[in-house]
């Protein structure tokens, strides 16, 4: 909201100033947009532009607040405080403090956070290094594509099962022997990627899998303290109501779902037979078809593979990755990649 168009037409160079919190919160075209990327950089430079170099003042106040305070709860009086040490407040140091006192909350600790605000804007570098780093980041070399595929072969077997991940190791092995060749790795890795995606898709079997048997519920117990229960919002295709669009509608769902979670998660061998209650729905119909969909593009692509078609191999083999979702978002994306591999293969 910070970078938005009806705030920065409000802001003025040598009258705005803005102290800015430089951890960026995603918005809600997050949720909308599948390919959503942060854009904080752009941002800061929109700001700028508007207010000058010298209106603008950054820090990470998020990180502050959490190593200093314990709480980000604390962002709002910390950044006060380092605007007021840049003297873009116009009051007295002892009004503020005052209106922190009369608001009767927390009132020890905002006017601590408001004071590390303002060392925040005096020695920043100082202040930075007397604190510790909230997570230890390490950087994981990418995976090699024999990684990768072992990595996915090993999913689908706790998927499915052992032949189920067979499957994909043949598809995927075809494909880098075709590519082989042209010395290129490329459509392979893609194909190893994007064709997983759609072979895990996440019906009932694998919901309660993940639930119970991937330390779900001890991250849970891990990250809460005391006496707290656990409800899912769920929309099962086959009980759910549709809302007046046609799509179906969440439904609350108290802890003993996790019992039957634990049930469900046991049946996954049923899923694609014919005593699979959970796959006669429309939604995973599709799901299975688009399967079969993507094994027929992919012997298309193929069969006619060379240094002048593998770019448009790689795009038609990319195309499930804008498949995300669940319900009516998934429906919708599945109908784009649809017309997408329509459009390339008429191209």
């Amino acid at each position: 909201m910070s970078a938005s168009k009806e705030t920065t037409l409000r802001m003025r160079a040598g009258r705005t100033h803005v102290a800015l919190n430089s951890n960026s919160t995603p918005t809600a075209a997050f949720v909308k947009n599948g390919n959503w990327q942060n854009p904080a950089e752009q941002c800061v430079a929109e700001i700028t532009a508007q207010v000058g170099v010298d209106g603008v003042g950054a820090f990470d106040a998020d990180t502050l607040a959490k190593q200093l305070m314990g709480d980000t709860i604390y962002v709002n009086p910390m950044i006060l405080g380092y605007a007021w040490q840049k003297g873009w407040v116009p009051l007295h140091r002892e009004s503020l403090v005052r209106a922190i006192e009369l608001n009767d909350v927390q009132v020890k600790n905002n006017l601590a956070a408001f004071e590390w605000g303002r060392h925040a804007a005096h020695q920043p570098d100082a202040l930075m290094k007397t604190i510790q780093p909230s997570q230890v980041i390490q950087f994981k070399k990418r995976e090699s594509l024999e990684e990768l595929i072992a990595d996915r072969m090993a999913r689908l077997t706790d998927y499915q099962d052992k032949a189920y991940a067979q499957l994909y190791q043949s598809i995927v092995s075809r494909v880098q022997a075709t590519e082989a060749p042209l010395g290129k790795t490329l459509l392979s890795d893609t194909v190893a990627r994007q064709l997983y995606r759609l072979m895990a898709y996440k019906d009932e079997y694998e919901v309660a899998r993940l639930h119970t048997q991937t330390g779900f519920v001890e991250r849970i117990q891990n990250s809460f303290e005391g006496d707290f229960k656990v409800h899912y919002h769920l929309a099962p295709p086959l009980w759910s109501k549709r809302n007046s669009q046609g799509e179906l509608v969440k439904k609350k769902f108290g802890p003993l779902m996790l019992t039957g979670f634990k049930v469900l998660a046991k049946l996954k061998g049923l899923r694609g037979t014919k005593l699979d209650y959970f796959g006669k729905t429309e939604e995973r119909q599709t799901e299975r078809a688009l399967i079969r969909e993507y094994m027929q593009h992919i012997d298309h692509v193929l069969g006619s593979l060379s240094s002048e078609t593998h770019a448009y191999a790689v795009a038609v083999a990319q195309v499930p990755e804008n498949i995300k979702g669940y319900g009516h978002v998934k429906e919708r994306n599945i109908r784009a990649a649809r017309s997408l591999w329509a459009s390339l293969n008429a191209a």
